[in-house]
């Protein structure tokens, strides 16, 4: 067991501490600037809300700052924890920001979207780890392993790549539905008769092959499809640019592959 003191009590916090406290971890403090943010996760697992970085306890094996990325360097300059294992969550932010709070210091990231009231299964979840030396890896394998059997260990190079994929594939094609959605909603069309559609291509996205798998108008080459759909969406630019662009990448990256 690890005690573990949280700083931040956003959605990736609420959700890592849940997860922690429900695989035996002692969940030691929540820190937020807002009192009230910290007592709501706070209660959820038996730990102690604070709203002050000089009421932290100096006793956790574990800190982990789950906040935002500006914040990180915030934090860098106002804490000081030399002996004690400091961790971020961003996807983006060097290990290196945390060297002036500890020399024991890493990362513990998961490519995944947290939305605070909407559970999840943690034993699914991934994580990308680093540390600043084996020991710091190990501490959070020791950590992790009550939770997941996916621990991955992605330096800060590889995790940069890796949160940038998670963008173009969750971010990216959330906007892309979102669009869809909009089209349909302009001509009184339910956006539910495409839920199996969306269901079906993200069961097909975990056989690999993406290319490969790739259908519709550009694959086919359909080109009087095209002519149509683009007439469909002329008097907006943006979307006609996007559809253009998305139909000229799915014809180069499968002009070998057909």
């Amino acid at each position: 067991m690890k005690t573990v003191t949280f700083i931040g009590s956003g959605n990736v916090a609420t959700h890592l501490a849940k997860a922690f406290h429900a695989a035996g971890h002692q969940i030691l403090q929540i820190w937020s600037r807002e009192y009230d943010h910290a007592e709501a996760l706070a209660n959820q697992v038996f730990a102690e809300p604070i709203d002050r970085l000089s009421l932290l306890y100096p006793t956790a094996d574990i800190y982990i700052l789950a906040v935002s990325d500006d914040a990180l360097f915030d934090l860098a300059l106002d804490l000081r924890m030399r002996e004690a294992v400091v961790l971020h969550t961003a996807g983006s932010v060097s290990l290196r920001v945390l060297q002036p709070i500890s020399r024991k210091h890493g990362v513990v990231w998961s490519p995944q979207t947290f939305i605070r009231d909407i559970p999840m299964n943690y034993s699914e979840l991934p994580f990308c780890i680093e540390g600043s030396s084996p020991e710091v890896e190990a501490t959070i394998r020791e950590l992790l392993e009550p939770v997941s059997s996916h621990i991955f260990r992605v330096d800060t190079a590889q995790r940069q790549w890796l949160h940038l994929a998670a963008v173009m594939t969750n971010n990216f094609g959330n906007a892309v539905n979102a669009l869809a959605q909009d089209l349909l909603q302009q001509h009184d069309i339910p956006f539910e008769i495409l839920h199996p559609l969306i269901t079906m291509t993200a069961e097909k996205i975990k056989q690999g092959g993406l290319w490969q798998q790739q259908t519709g108008p550009a694959r086919r080459r359909d080109q009087k499809t095209i002519d149509n759909q683009r007439r469909l969406i002329a008097d907006d630019d943006k979307m006609l640019a996007l559809y253009d662009l998305l139909t000229e990448i799915i014809q180069d990256k499968t002009s070998k592959k057909c």
